[in-house]
């Protein structure tokens, strides 16, 4: 009570204080003093605790009012020396505009990258200056801002080209250089820089402050209160559901406000969470940190008195204030950092600028927020204290790191974030690294976090505790800083760059040295690993590390010297590293082919081995680079080359590659996944370039200074193949038929992978530097191999290549050559083509490729090559020369262990049987046969003359072995094998082989110059051998052609003989066939004279038909009889919004609703579809009982939802999975009688009323007396031949009588949301009204599709009607029959005015067909009681044409004023209309009175009435159809003129729809002025209720904008609702009424039937009665919802240039609206297929199930 007194006496003090309060008398006050610090301390120690901090709730408003005026009026005046408002003006008038725009983005909003122009992707501009720049018409990255960034524009160093855009192009006249300070006075100067440092001090004072209980000094209040705060503050390590219990428990608050409380605490950073005296407060303090030190650190509470937080919140007031200060001039920007970068009276370090820095980590999230706004808009806005600022950074950058280290909060939060402001801008990079040894820094930095070692000093990242992983995961934030040092490499280099670069590379290999070796693995023998080793943290720092090492590499590609240098540092650390290894070792020799050498034991399979070799392969990096720049050609002096042991640069490359060749073979299994994952990501593309790409670039570097011999040598012995190809006799494969085949298999393996690293490092050449090609090639071939595989899409592509440090992969520059691109239709995505021409660059063993893709690629492209009939061999491309470093490598290919090893592989395989040879080892063999002879080839052609040409390889393969084994020459081998019957499959490759050898000896005997004869011959033989080969293959041909012909002929003749066996069957089957095609005439009309009629006493009968159907379930046949087994189809009955036009309606009440009448605005509807398939009744109950067995089984089971509410009744059709809910009776038509007794309208209308009043007496008889003035009516006779109490026989047998019951109850439960009650007088009511909302639905998708009437529906709709019209007219049967009569006379009595019912609705406020659709099927509970051969017929024809000019009457009423158009001359039979119009609607003006407007014109009345009418027209022809089954005209199964004369002939109504009216009019004339008098169309008409005209626009989901960046900056200005001005997390905008709702998050959680559910699940009952479509902004993707626990994501309509959506905008390219798209989600909408939709995707998707939609 105490606190709720002080609230309510402060005010007024304060009032007296604030009206003797003069702001301009205190700032001349202060502008005599001379200590203005100790002045203004006094102030605000007086003032501020009177306006903050005075009870519980803050009321931000009136505190920031007061503020305003007490506190920073006066020092708006001393600054300005006058009145702050002209003073300010003036200031900004003096101001150059900053040429950077500096905007700071908020959470969310749209920021915009040029991917041709930004110097790297941190440069971004904001939406404004984005539309007003050079770069809208380039390739730009498009993505949604974290918060926190600015925008770039204006900012030379950002853009290659275009730095500004039109609102920031600096103007010529500018001198850009003068000092801002020019345009003040020096008195203005010297206020401006007292001002500001008493304000900074203070704030900085005030948010550093660490005492919870005093001030600072000069700060104390007056007089102090014993009132306290209870602060809880925010961590990242409690989740907010612990938050929320813990309040609770705490300060006894609702869970709302603990909502309240959390979100607050997560945004602000602080919130309190009680007021009172300290002991109340400190209570709530212990409960707080007692609840929440179980698991882990418990929340941070503080008890602070109120003054310390009062001044508090003025102190960020006071930062807020100065930054929107500064931004009146550049001069006042300046002059605060120079007052923040000043130094203190301690020296090193104590500037405030520094003192805020330093204590960054000790402050809440919303105080840090609030000073780095304030940085980055003044000192990160002013290029020279930039600078300066960016010094003191990197001075205090260890610190600053290692607060962040320990600090849980995310980066975002952390000063250390504005370092992408500074380091990303390359001159100030360059300074920092030349004067702060930024680099090194940074590096030294890093390696002193990660602490663990071995004893070897390498990285140990096993038994990681999860504070160490935190805190690794933290630490990689400054590789991210080192990348943006290193992101724009220097073009000239001082002496002292060099120093500082050379100094950061020797830290850097420091590191890279601890990571040498890491992680080692020991093959598992024996017993499988018991627990997976740690191996992630490893490849995270490789990953992490990728892109700077090759950085380094380029910017040591810049300059020569640095190069050098480098070169020397890393080999010296390699053999530093090596040093350690070499001991212990056996040498040995290896021999063979009369070659040998010397090398060490070590076997992969047995010692340890390492995946990670990073100074090897920065070494390969930079040895490449050596001959790229030619450095090794120029400066041989200055390098080490000549010291360089080759076998020990290969000894640990070769390990590895090894390792995955051993791992591949499977004689790693035991070592469990983490082994296979490793070797998963050595390949991968996000590695390979620094992993498995330099290790072959180091294997090539070392065989190139190497004798190839030798360096087989050493390979054949790591891959533990030496001795199979060393022993002599190896040709003839030592005897081993007791060897194990899983070794045999293994071997070969190892075979198979051996060769194909010789391939590849002969074969190799693409990267600049090895082979002599362009740095585009390797990219051109990359994508070509991906291609080859089949054609994919832009992102897949992206994804297979390597991204360089800009995220870029230089794809488009080069896509074009190689591909062609395909677009893609309304689903799937656009494709790249391989151009045909590329197809001969295909290298089946391209080093790139996994297994899978390799056959994958080879399938594809033999299939190729047989259809534009080419032979199927694949033969090694031709490849570029290699560089002079390299050129030795060819020479593998013709050296004699290569030899040696080829003719064996060759020799064994002509032995077929022997298992020690694969096929895949041979291929491998002929590829590499094929590489030596293309090689040969070139060197001829390129040659100028014969002795240039060092190789030879054909020479060698045709020389046979030694003496003493006497082996067969390769050439002779391949001869031998070219027709073996087992190498079919080879037979091509080999025939290319032997016609290139033949090629070459040509080339070879030409240049020779021998005698041209020979050169003929050999020609002549040469051709002879292609005769005969196209010979032999015609040959082949004609026998396959032959042995087709025959087995058809085979098959013919079995065919002929099972027909002539069971004769009678397909007699029989004939017959039918003829029977179907005689009952499909049947929709033509009867007799050709008599027009088709569907409605009254002229309706044409079709004939009597069986309808014969097919139980899907036990495949039965069952004819559809009324006293037959019920058959019943699948349905799903669903609440339906899609054609309201009035979403505000409130939903109504169930329990009281009655909904016998529908508004014509249709808010809420009952839709019913199905998927067409039809069950016995009891085939279906079996199934469902089962399917809700199994249900409750899984419930025990697991506990997760299906894509299914069996609760609700929901099962799956059995047949194509469709959700369903109920099923539908299928009902044989109803026969009209065809009676004699047809009444004029004016009998109708007496003998109705008669039989309804005999219905009223009848009825008052059945209640309970209970009233007095009963009888006092007298008894009205019934017609003699209308007996009341007549109860007819129920024609339908039990089971359909229990479907009936079934269908209505379901239509019921659903249609009003409530349980079901078979007795419910409403149950009829529902059926019909469905029935009419689903024709209406049909019939408005029929026009939105442009399609006709009839005919163009499929099937399962058209049995869908049937079934509803049908069931319609029997469910009476199955109600109470007095009940249904009581319906019709209510139905009626809109119609013809009847003094027994009260309260009938206004004609305006009835929608027709629901009212003729109703009235007509309730008609047989009447007719049932009449006999009198009353044709049920005539009366539907009176119930429609009276209904029609209901409906007539209502348009003119709702017609409004005429459009002025041009009259169109009519022609005679309109003129009749429109007269006909202008009557009726001047009758109507009678009646109305001054509502209605006066209409001249005719045809103007005429053309509202056809329009308006026509959709009713329809629905009624729909109708009728349906539940007669009268054939339709052919005119309506066609769009074509002349409809609407057909449409009314078909519905039996004059094509003068006003005849209808005039014809009867002394009849009609008392009906409509009834109409018209209801006080209810005054009413309307007026403005009273929703008025709908007619006809009714079909809806459309909201209409996007072209470009997707205007919707997210329309998301990204969207704030939640609830949260105070908030950004919402995820905004997600409903496509069905265009509301931008805050969705997943807790603040907008409301509550629904009892459970708490999200903002669009909410939403969706609202405006979709269950039913949800939406765009989620942030995540560019759709989501569909239904009901609470239904929901799955669908892909947005809209696409990037390469006809590819982005969920979740990862990519970033431009986005634009693809309309097909979008019309099919409306499509979709439209025909209340979403929930069926969900269905599938749930069923297809099990993770979709677990989702909790209800929280979206």
């Amino acid at each position: 009570m105490a606190a709720a007194e002080s609230d309510r006496e402060v005010p007024s003090a304060l009032c007296t204080e604030f009206l003797n309060f003069s702001v301009k008398d205190t700032a001349s006050k202060w502008l005599q003093v001379t200590d203005l610090y100790k002045e203004v301390y006094h102030h605000l120690a007086r003032y501020v605790p009177k306006i903050y901090c005075l009870g519980p709730n803050l009321n931000p408003q009136s505190e920031d009012l007061l503020a305003q005026m007490l506190l920073q009026a006066p020092l708006e005046w001393y600054l300005c020396g006058e009145d702050p408002s002209t003073g300010l003006a003036k200031l900004e008038q003096n101001n150059q505009p900053s040429q950077l725009c500096g905007h700071v983005f908020k959470v969310g909003e749209p920021t915009y990258s040029c991917r041709e122009c930004a110097a790297d992707p941190t440069c971004v501009l904001c939406m404004q200056c984005f539309l007003g720049s050079v770069h809208k018409e380039h390739r730009y990255r498009m993505t949604t801002s974290g918060g926190g960034g600015f925008c770039d524009c204006g900012d030379t160093e950002a853009w290659k080209k275009g730095p500004y855009c039109q609102k920031h192009e600096p103007n010529i006249s500018d001198s850009c250089q003068e000092d801002p300070l020019a345009h003040l006075s020096t008195d203005m100067i010297a206020r401006c820089y007292n001002v500001f440092s008493v304000v900074l001090k203070y704030a900085v004072d005030m948010l550093t402050w660490d005492k919870e209980d005093e001030l600072p000094l000069g700060l104390e209040p007056p007089d102090r209160s014993d009132t306290y705060y209870c602060m809880l503050f925010n961590d990242e390590v409690h989740t907010y559901e612990q938050v929320i219990y813990t309040l609770q428990k705490a300060v006894n608050c609702t869970q709302k406000e603990a909502v309240s409380f959390a979100t607050t605490v997560d945004r602000d950073g602080r919130k309190s969470v009680r007021f009172g005296d300290f002991a109340f407060c400190e209570l709530a303090k212990s409960v707080i940190v007692r609840n929440t030190s179980r698991q882990s650190k418990p929340l941070r509470v503080q008890v602070m008195h109120s003054s310390v937080v009062a001044h508090q919140c003025f102190a960020l007031k006071a930062l807020h204030w100065l930054g929107h200060v500064i931004g009146y001039s550049d001069a006042l920007r300046r002059i605060l950092c120079q007052v923040g970068l000043e130094r203190g009276p301690e020296g090193e370090n104590s500037s405030l600028v520094d003192t805020l820095m330093l204590c960054d980590s000790k402050m809440w999230k919303g105080a840090r927020n609030v000073y780095h706004q304030l940085f980055m808009s003044s000192l990160l806005m002013d290029l020279k204290y930039k600078k300066l600022f960016a010094i003191q950074f990197a001075k205090n950058y260890e610190r600053l790191q290692s607060d962040y280290v320990k600090d849980d909060h995310d980066r975002e939060f952390s000063v250390t974030d504005l370092s992408v402001q500074m380091f990303t801008v390359p001159s100030l990079a360059r300074m920092l690294i030349t004067e702060e040894n930024l680099m090194t820094t940074i590096i030294r930095t890093f390696v002193d976090h990660l602490r663990h070692r071995d004893l070897q000093g390498r990285f140990q990242f096993e038994r990681y505790t999860a504070q160490q992983a935190f805190k690794f995961r933290r630490v990689q934030s400054l590789i991210g800083d080192l990348k943006y040092v290193l992101i724009s490499r220097p073009t000239e280099w001082s002496d002292q760059l060099r120093e500082k670069f050379l100094e950061g590379l020797d830290t850097f290999l420091e590191l890279l040295k601890c990571m040498q070796g890491m992680d080692p693995v020991v093959r598992q023998v024996g017993q499988h690993i018991e627990m997976e080793p740690e191996w992630e943290a490893a490849f995270t720092l490789q990953m992490k590390l990728t892109h700077i090492i090759s950085m380094i590499q380029e910017w040591c590609a810049t300059d020569e010297r640095v190069l050098i240098e480098a070169y020397k540092k890393c080999l010296t650390a390699l053999t530093h590293c090596h040093s350690g290894f070499a001991d212990g070792e056996q040498p040995i020799t290896l021999s063979m082919c009369g070659h040998s050498v010397d090398t060490i034991r070590y076997c992969v399979s047995q010692e340890k081995v390492s995946i990670h070799l990073p100074v090897s392969r920065l070494l390969a990096g930079l040895h490449v680079l050596l001959s790229k720049m030619e450095v090794a050609y120029r400066f041989p002096e200055q390098l080490p080359l000549s010291e360089l042991s080759p076998p020990m640069l290969i000894e640990h490359p070769l390990r590895c590659l090894v390792l995955c060749a051993q791992v591949h073979t499977g004689m790693w299994r035991r070592n469990g996944f983490s082994l296979v994952n490793q070797i998963y990501y050595y390949h991968n593309v996000k590695c390979r370039v620094e992993m498995f790409d330099k290790d072959l670039i180091m294997l090539q570097a070392g065989a190139s200074m190497m004798d190839p011999n030798h360096f087989l040598m050493i390979v054949l012995s790591r891959f533990e193949l030496y001795h199979i190809f060393s022993s002599a006799d190896c040709r003839k494969r030592y005897n081993r038929e007791n060897a194990n085949k899983d070794v045999v298999q293994q071997n070969n393996t190892l075979t198979e992978e051996m060769l194909h690293l010789i391939m590849m490092v002969v074969g190799e050449r693409f990267e600049a530097g090895i082979g002599q090609v362009e740095g585009c090639d390797e990219i051109k071939r990359e994508i070509l191999h991906q291609l080859c595989i089949r054609p994919m899409a832009h992102s897949e592509l992206v994804k297979a290549l390597p991204e360089n440090e800009n995220k870029e992969t230089g794809m488009e520059r080069v896509i074009d050559c190689v591909a062609s691109f395909k677009k893609p239709g309304v689903t799937g995505r656009g494709l790249y083509e391989l151009r045909p021409e590329c197809a001969k660059q295909f290298n089946l063993y391209f080093h790139h490729y996994s297994r899978a893709d390799q056959s994958k690629a080879e399938e594809a492209q033999r299939k190729l090559k047989r259809q534009n009939g080419e032979d199927t061999a694949l033969p090694p491309p031709v490849l570029p020369p290699f560089c002079p470093l390299f050129a030795s490598l060819v020479n593998i290919l013709q050296c004699d262990v290569l030899l040696g090893m080829l003719g064996a592989v060759l020799q064994w395989a002509v032995e077929p049987s022997a298992g020690h040879w694969s096929e895949s080892m041979l291929q491998r063999v002929l590829h590499l046969i094929g590489m030596a002879l293309l090689e040969e080839q070139q060197q001829l052609e390129n040659s100028s003359e014969d002795n240039d040409v060092y190789f030879n390889f054909t020479l060698k393969m045709s020389r046979p072995g030694e003496a003493p084994s006497n082996t067969a020459s390769v050439l002779a081998l391949l001869e031998n094998l070219q027709n073996a019957p087992h190498l079919e499959v080879h037979e091509g490759m080999i025939r290319w082989l032997l016609k290139t050898v033949a090629g070459i000896k040509m080339m070879r005997e030409r240049s020779a110059s021998t005698s041209t004869v020979t050169t003929s011959g050999s020609r002549g033989q040469e051709e002879t051998a292609c005769d005969k080969d196209k010979e032999e293959r015609k040959r082949k041909a004609e026998m396959a052609r032959l042995r087709r012909e025959k087995v058809m002929a085979q098959m013919s003749e079995m065919q002929r003989h099972f027909i002539n066996e069971n004769k009678e069957l397909f007699q029989q089957s004939l017959e039918e066939l003829d029977a179907s095609t005689s009952t499909s005439l049947e929709h033509s009309p009867v007799s050709s004279d008599a027009a088709l009629a569907c409605v009254g006493p002229r309706r044409s009968r079709p004939r009597e038909k069986r309808q014969v159907v097919t139980c899907i379930l036990c495949q039965e046949e069952q004819e559809i009889r009324a006293d037959g087994k019920a058959m019943v189809l699948a349905a799903f009955v669903q609440r339906s919004t899609v054609m309201s036009k009035n979403r505000t309606r409130p939903p109504h009440d169930p329990k009281h609703y009655d909904p016998l009448f529908m508004h014509p605005d249709l808010s809420f509807g009952t839709h019913t579809g199905s998927c067409g398939h039809i069950m016995h009744s009891h085939c279906w109950q079996r199934y469902f009982e089962a399917v809700q067995a199994k249900e409750q089984r899984r419930q025990q089971r697991l506990r997760v939802h299906t894509s299914y509410d069996v609760g609700n009744g929901e099962f799956l059709c059995p047949l194509c999975e469709c959700l369903s809910n109920t099923v539908i009776p299928l009902l044989p038509r109803t026969m009209g009688s065809s009676s004699c007794e047809q009444p004029g309208l004016g009998q109708w209308l007496k003998t109705s009323g008669q039989q309804i009043k005999a219905m009223h007496s009848a009825h008052r008889k059945l209640q309970p007396v209970s009233t007095v003035e009963e009888t006092v009516e007298e008894e009205c006779p019934a017609p003699e031949v209308f007996t009341v109490d007549y109860i007819p026989t129920n024609p339908y047998s039990s089971t359909i009588k229990e479907m009936l019951a079934t269908f209505g109850t379901a239509t019921y439960k659903v249609g009003l949301k409530v349980h079901p009650n078979e007795q419910d007088p409403r149950i009829p009511i529902m059926c019909w009204s469905s029935c009419a909302y689903t024709i209406q639905s049909i019939e408005r998708l029929l026009v939105d599709e442009k399609k006709p009437l009839f005919g163009s529906l499929p099937c399962r709709q058209d049995d869908c009607l049937s079934s509803l019209a049908r069931f319609g007219s029997a469910c009476w049967t199955a109600a109470c029959q007095p009940t249904v009569q009581g319906h019709f006379i209510r139905l009626l009595a809109a119609l013809i005015p009847d003094p027994q019912v009260e309260a009938s609705p206004c004609i305006l406020d009835v929608d027709m067909l629901h009212l003729l659709v109703s009235v007509v099927l309730s008609y047989g509970s009447v007719h049932s009681q009449d006999s009198s051969g009353l044709s049920v017929d005539a009366v539907q024809l009176h119930l429609f044409h009276l209904i029609t000019v209901a409906h007539m009457v209502q348009i003119l009423l709702t017609s409004g004023p005429e459009e002025v158009t041009m009259e169109q001359e009519s022609g005679e039979a309109e003129r009749g209309e429109e007269e006909g119009a202008c009557r009726l609607y001047n009758t109507l003006r009678t009646h109305v009175g001054s509502s209605l407007p006066e209409v001249g014109s005719g045809w103007h009345l005429w053309r509202c009435v056809k329009t308006g009418i026509l959709p009713y027209l329809r629905g009624a022809a729909l109708f009728f159809h349906h539940l007669h089954g009268v054939p339709a005209p052919p005119e309506l199964h066609a769009l074509c003129p002349g409809q609407w004369e057909v449409l009314c002939g078909y519905l039996s109504l004059p094509s003068n729809l006003l005849q209808l009216f005039h014809g009867q009019q002394e009849l009609l004339e008392p009906l409509l002025h009834g109409w018209c008098t209801h006080p209810g169309i005054q009413q309307t008409l007026q403005g009273g209720g929703v008025l709908v005209s007619f006809p009714r626009e079909s809806n459309s989901l909201v209409d996007l904008p072209d470009d997707y960046s205007a919707l997210i900056n329309q998301a990204s200005s969207f704030t939640c609702p609830k949260s105070g001005g908030d950004k919402s997390r995820a905004p997600t905008l409903c496509l069905v009424c265009g509301s931008m709702l805050c969705s997943q998050s807790y603040c907008c959680q409301t509550e629904l039937e009892g459970e708490d559910v999200g903002a669009c699940t909410a939403h969706t009952f609202a405006c979709g009665a269950g039913v949800g479509i939406f765009l989620r902004v942030r995540e560019s993707q759709v989501l569909f919802l239904a009901g609470k626990t239904k929901g799955c994501f669908y892909a947005p309509p809209y696409l990037d240039d390469y006809g590819e959506t982005d969920q979740g905008l990862r990519r970033g390219n431009p986005l634009h609206l693809c309309h097909e798209r979008y019309r099919k989600i409306q499509k979709l909408w439209r025909q209340h297929n979403i929930t069926e939709e969900i269905g599938h995707a749930q069923e297809a998707n099990q993770t979709l199930v677990g989702i909790d939609w209800q929280h979206l």
